[in-house]
């Protein structure tokens, strides 16, 4: 027989929220929603804030990819949500389970002029998989189950419900939760079966995996098609990791090399978007394996496209018998290409040139970095250095902006990683045009004794917008920040340590000190701003 709870709308929503393994909140305080506040207080179920809202919305989105569980905002009425809308339209390009509960102005008085009155949904439907009014105290527990349910479900994404007043704040009695029970699709067998057949039989197949193969947990299914097959795999997003560096068909550097040679290439878990030349892979033949059919690529038509769970579809991919050619000697070729990069690559991080190059920064942080550290990405050019050099030894580690690339994400993250993995390194990898966006959050990583390393590439200029609007006007305009700015000196202000590095030979301790200190601390590098990453792709 099931059971009924009661208390107030915070009490009812915790206890719903608690059903699908959520064990905190991040906000920023406001009085509409008050409730959620107590009830959290009360309970000990984790309670964090922050200094502006889009922050507490990216620290429950690194809670939600880094666990592959719901990740839980809580917003105040009107700003408070619409602050938070980057962060929801990120977690939505992302497929990350986010719920946003915002607060809102009273339904009795509707229309009447209250304090941050104004109707969410319409403003946050398009950037979610699913918004809604709770409109009863009774129905709070089974809206967020079933908001929940939307977020878990492939394709993931965030979801938003908002509370009136009168709503959260009065008690009601509701039916228990139940246990989350999120549906299945199954992919078309016959795709699943050609999409196997078409790497089996190719000559020069390649793989790409994306960061649904985390969010998915298929990371051994897919290991299993890349080692049964033999095939080789590269990765971006959360899949980066997948295949552990040392794994002989696990690839970074060569995939220039790969794209342009392979006859069939096979992207997995991750949109054709411009990160992969919107899936324009020349004369090869494509192959899309999407968790669900509204990932299917509009713009392109594969070969095939199996849309279901990962971890089937690549487990019955792997089980594939039958005939298959070899893929030694395609192997061996793009063995030779990455073997040749990674020898320039370990030039470029040893430089010893002032001012300090990107990759020396990167070269010293891979003598530092855990093997189980949490890296995160936050700005252009600095941060696609670090794509290129840093290599994840595990998938679920890695957290970056994603395609939509709004910058800002950094302390939110950082804040989201800590309270996740409170014995593991956290490195934020920050431009200094994104420092901008949430420096002030280190105050909130300072007050709540959350320690994470800031790494500022500080080349005093927005890199990703100055080299090629000069390169396109002869001048550049509004793409200059101030020549070595002492972001270190803001995060000791703000209770935390830092220190500058002018010199290459100087990272190294200060690396390393950094993350002995046990605080926020903030090594903020002075870069060459002539450095200009080495952009191929089209962005739009």
């Amino acid at each position: 027989m099931t059971g009924s709870i009661g208390g107030h709308g915070g009490e009812l929503a915790l206890a719903a929220l608690r059903t699908f393994g959520v064990t905190e909140m991040f906000t920023l305080s406001g009085g509409h929603v008050f409730p959620l506040y107590t009830a959290a207080h009360e309970s000990g179920f984790g309670l964090y804030d922050v200094r502006h809202e889009q922050s507490a919305v990216f620290a429950a989105e690194a809670v939600a990819k880094l666990t592959r569980r719901p990740g839980l905002a809580v917003l105040t009425a009107g700003p408070g949500v619409t602050n938070g809308i980057s962060g929801l339209t990120s977690a939505f390009f992302n497929g990350s389970p986010v719920l946003v509960l915002g607060g809102r102005a009273p339904a009795f008085r509707w229309g009447a002029g209250s304090l941050q009155e104004i109707d969410h949904v319409p403003l946050v439907a398009p950037v979610t998989r699913y918004a809604a009014t709770v409109t009863a105290t009774g129905s709070i527990p089974g809206e967020i189950s079933a908001a929940l349910t939307v977020a878990l479900t492939p394709h993931r994404g965030p979801v938003f419900l908002d509370l009136p007043l009168e709503v959260l704040y009065s008690t009601g009695a509701a039916v228990a939760p139940g246990e989350p029970a999120i549906p299945v699709q199954e992919a078309d067998p016959d795709d699943v079966a050609k999409a196997a057949a078409l790497l089996a039989g190719a000559d020069r197949p390649v793989i790409v995996a994306g960061s649904d193969v985390w969010a998915g947990d298929a990371v051994e299914q897919l290991r299993a098609v890349a080692e049964e097959l033999r095939v080789p795999v590269f990765a971006n997003g959360m899949g980066r990791g997948t295949m552990p560096p040392g794994h002989p068909l696990g690839f970074s550097r060569a995939r220039r090399a790969a794209l342009d040679g392979a006859d069939v290439v096979a992207v997995v878990g991750t949109p054709l978007d411009f990160r992969l030349g919107f899936g324009d892979f020349g004369a090869a033949t494509v192959v899309h394996v999407v968790d669900a059919v509204t990932q299917r690529a509009g713009h392109v038509t594969p070969a095939v496209s199996p849309a279901g769970d990962l971890r089937r579809t690549l487990a019955a991919m792997a089980g594939r018998t039958g005939p298959r050619r070899s893929h030694e000697d395609w192997i061996a070729s793009l063995r030779t290409a990455e073997d040749a990069a990674r020898a320039r690559d370990a030039e470029a991080m040893a430089a010893g040139s002032d001012p300090i190059r990107p990759a020396r920064v990167y070269g010293e942080l891979r003598r530092v970095l855990d093997p189980d550290a949490v890296t995160i990405g936050d700005g252009g050019d600095f941060v696609s250095y670090a794509g290129r050099f840093l290599e994840p030894s595990r998938p679920g580690v890695w957290l970056d902006p994603g395609p939509y690339g709004c910058l800002g994400t950094g302390l939110g993250y950082a804040m989201g990683a800590r309270v996740t993995h409170p014995d593991r390194q956290v490195c934020v990898l920050m431009g200094d045009g994104a420092a901008g966006f949430s420096l002030m959050d280190a105050e909130s990583l300072v007050r709540q004794n959350l320690p994470a390393v800031i790494v500022v590439g500080n080349n005093g200029i927005w890199g990703l917008e100055k080299h090629p609007m000069r390169a396109m006007y002869g001048y550049d305009v509004a793409a200059d920040l101030q020549p070595g700015l002492r972001y270190d000196e803001v995060v000791r202000a703000l209770g935390g340590a830092g220190e500058t590095v002018t010199r290459a030979g100087d990272l190294g301790p200060a690396l390393r000190r950094a993350f002995d200190s046990g605080v926020p601390y903030l090594v903020n590098v002075l870069t060459d701003p002539a450095d200009a990453y080495p952009r191929s792709s089209s962005l739009a």
